[in-house]
């Protein structure tokens, strides 16, 4: 029985890979004002942030509806194929409350969806390595069993620019602690439990990316893994952190790199950097 996965627009995943791995993506959605794009489908990462910097209007965001998963869990079930879903972290969004309800209207128990605990490319990493069990041929319970461990292996740190997307839209979650911050500190985050969590305070970009890279030894060091960079407009500095990766780690494959789509990019804000590593089993 084939298994099939499906994903959402936050795992930010190049079409390339979408269409190798035959993955199926949902779109959230974001609103500027009256105006409603699907992420990814309507708008795109170098659209979406030239209109953030240039409309004067804070986006707002929105998970698909159960109604829309369950308008493509139908054909994808419809031969007797299994799906499993894989989605950006419950504690961000209501994207995996929509799956798991439209996963019960489906009437059939053929859907499992998967909390990513992440976002970004953190997702779009676990998607990959469920996507690597489905090409060896195992269950549906054997592909979500794969993704909820490889979610529990992320590593994923990131720097902004500024706290006041997160904290506007909602999405500050620990990081409060780190509101009123001095001229040119730059917060260090992470996600804990799928929740935005402040790891500390560094004087400019760049010592705080250093310090990524110090937390990533301690972390991963030398370990095989899978890595990741995502940049919201930044695609110069997002190459020059792929080439340290590269000479640091033990990559398994060459790193990816992406955008911060629109919807994620509307609660970070332009000129976010972070890096995500999926150590080997």
């Amino acid at each position: 029985m084939a298994v099939k996965l499906v994903t959402d627009s936050t795992a930010d995943l190049p079409e390339a890979l979408v269409r190798r791995y035959g993955l199926t993506v949902v779109p959230l959605h974001v609103h500027f004002g009256e105006e409603d794009y699907r992420d990814g489908v309507d708008i795109w990462a170098s659209e979406f942030y030239y209109k953030l910097e240039t409309s004067g209007v804070l986006p707002h965001t929105s998970q698909p509806s159960p109604g829309d998963f369950l308008q493509v869990y139908e054909p994808l079930t419809a031969d007797g194929s299994e799906v499993v879903s894989i989605h950006l972290s419950r504690a961000l969004s209501g994207t995996c409350q929509s799956a798991e309800m439209a996963a019960e209207m489906l009437g059939r128990p053929a859907v499992t969806v998967v909390d990513s605990a992440s976002a970004s490319l953190g997702v779009g990493l676990v998607v990959l390595e469920a996507a690597r069990r489905v090409e060896e041929g195992a269950s549906r319970e054997q592909v979500a069993e794969a993704a909820r461990r490889a979610s529990r292996r992320l590593v994923l740190f990131f720097v902004v620019d500024t706290l006041e997307y997160l904290q506007k839209n909602g999405r500050i979650g620990r990081a409060t602690a780190f509101l009123g911050s001095l001229l040119n500190i730059k917060p260090l985050l992470t996600l804990e439990d799928g929740i935005v969590t402040p790891v500390e305070k560094a004087r400019g970009k760049n010592k705080a990316l250093s310090r990524i890279f110090d937390l990533l030894h301690e972390r991963v060091g030398r370990k095989p893994a899978r890595f990741a960079v995502v940049h919201a407009d930044r695609p110069e500095e997002a190459i020059n952190l792929v080439e340290r990766v590269k000479g640091e780690f033990a990559c398994l494959e060459p790193p990816l790199v992406g955008d911060i789509g629109p919807v994620i990019g509307s609660h970070v804000g332009p000129g976010t950097l972070g890096i995500v590593a999926l150590p080997e089993e």
